[in-house]
């Protein structure tokens, strides 16, 4: 279903839209702010003062007070609060760990910013409800407190040129040799114009062996030295907070497949320009790989 068109002091609540010009008015929205902290600090023994420990961010609680207005008509308010609920009942997110339903944002000059969570209250006030006005309190819990671009980008990058390498046996006709000066007019970059860290998901489709991704400013490395893919065959690393998978094109986990020194959780693009390689064995220059991420921010 394609994502509803956002004016300014709209929201969009899980395909829901309230907010601004909308039968629900948003009255005030808390929680968009600094996330709350989870912090290490600890009481210096014997002195005064403390040691300040490493500061983690908590899940990120979004609360917003609303209220219907159908003025004259309590059924159509009934129905509506119906609509938000249901945008919640979804088995797909309420019984699946790890997923969310999305709540998207959009403030006046700025861009549609996302967040993505699970609706934890939605209360309706009935007692004026005969004269089309329910009040709602609203709450929305963002497991990850980062704020992301409502647009994903996409970039695919082949096999770079291999100066110190062969081929791979055993060759077989037709053989592709690329040139070092196509190679060179095409490198991997990733742009991510947010001012945090964004996670991207990484398809590697085959056919190809041994495969190696580097994050060439970071030194980062993913590695797979036992993986081998045919031509119809694919592997997803999903770097996300709160996903962190590998998987295979049939849904199996493909974990097994990572090099135990490689760290999926640090494998990220800071904010602007990434140089990205990756290398493999492959004697027909037809595999790909493919970045999709979403540009990050640590404010609306």
């Amino acid at each position: 279903m394609p994502e509803l068109d956002l004016a300014d002091w709209q929201y969009d609540l899980g395909g829901v839209l309230i907010g601004a010009g909308t039968p629900v008015d948003v009255i005030e929205t808390s929680g968009l702010g600094r996330p709350p902290v989870r912090d290490s600090d600890v009481d210096q023994p014997s002195m005064d003062g403390m040691f300040a420990g490493p500061d983690y961010w908590s899940a990120r609680q979004v609360q917003i007070d609303a209220a219907i207005r159908i003025p004259g008509d309590p059924n159509a308010c009934h129905d509506m609060v119906s609509v938000l609920q249901q945008a919640a009942a979804n088995p797909a997110v309420r019984l699946t760990g790890g997923v969310g339903m999305v709540l998207r944002i959009k403030r006046p000059g700025r861009p549609v910013k996302r967040l993505t969570g699970r609706l934890r209250r939605l209360d309706p006030e009935y007692s004026q409800v005969i004269h089309g006005y329910v009040p709602l309190d609203v709450e929305f819990t963002a497991q990850d407190p980062t704020f992301y671009a409502d647009t994903e980008t996409t970039t695919e990058i082949p096999l770079g040129w291999l100066t110190g390498g062969g081929f791979a046996a055993p060759v077989t006709a037709p053989i592709y040799v690329q040139s070092g000066t196509v190679a060179a007019d095409r490198p991997g970059w990733a742009y991510n114009q947010g001012d945090t860290d964004a996670w991207p998901i990484i398809r590697i489709t085959g056919p190809c062996a041994t495969v190696t991704i580097t994050h060439a400013e970071s030194g980062r490395q993913l590695a797979f030295p036992t993986l081998n893919l045919n031509a119809s065959q694919w592997i997803d690393i999903d770097t996300r907070p709160g996903y962190r998978t590998i998987t295979r094109e049939n849904g199996g986990n493909a974990s097994a497949y990572l090099a135990a020194s490689s760290r999926i959780d640090l494998f990220s693009l800071p904010p602007g320009q990434s140089e990205m390689r990756w290398t493999a064995f492959d004697n027909t220059n037809t595999a790909r790989m493919r970045l999709t991420w979403r540009d990050a921010y640590t404010a609306l």
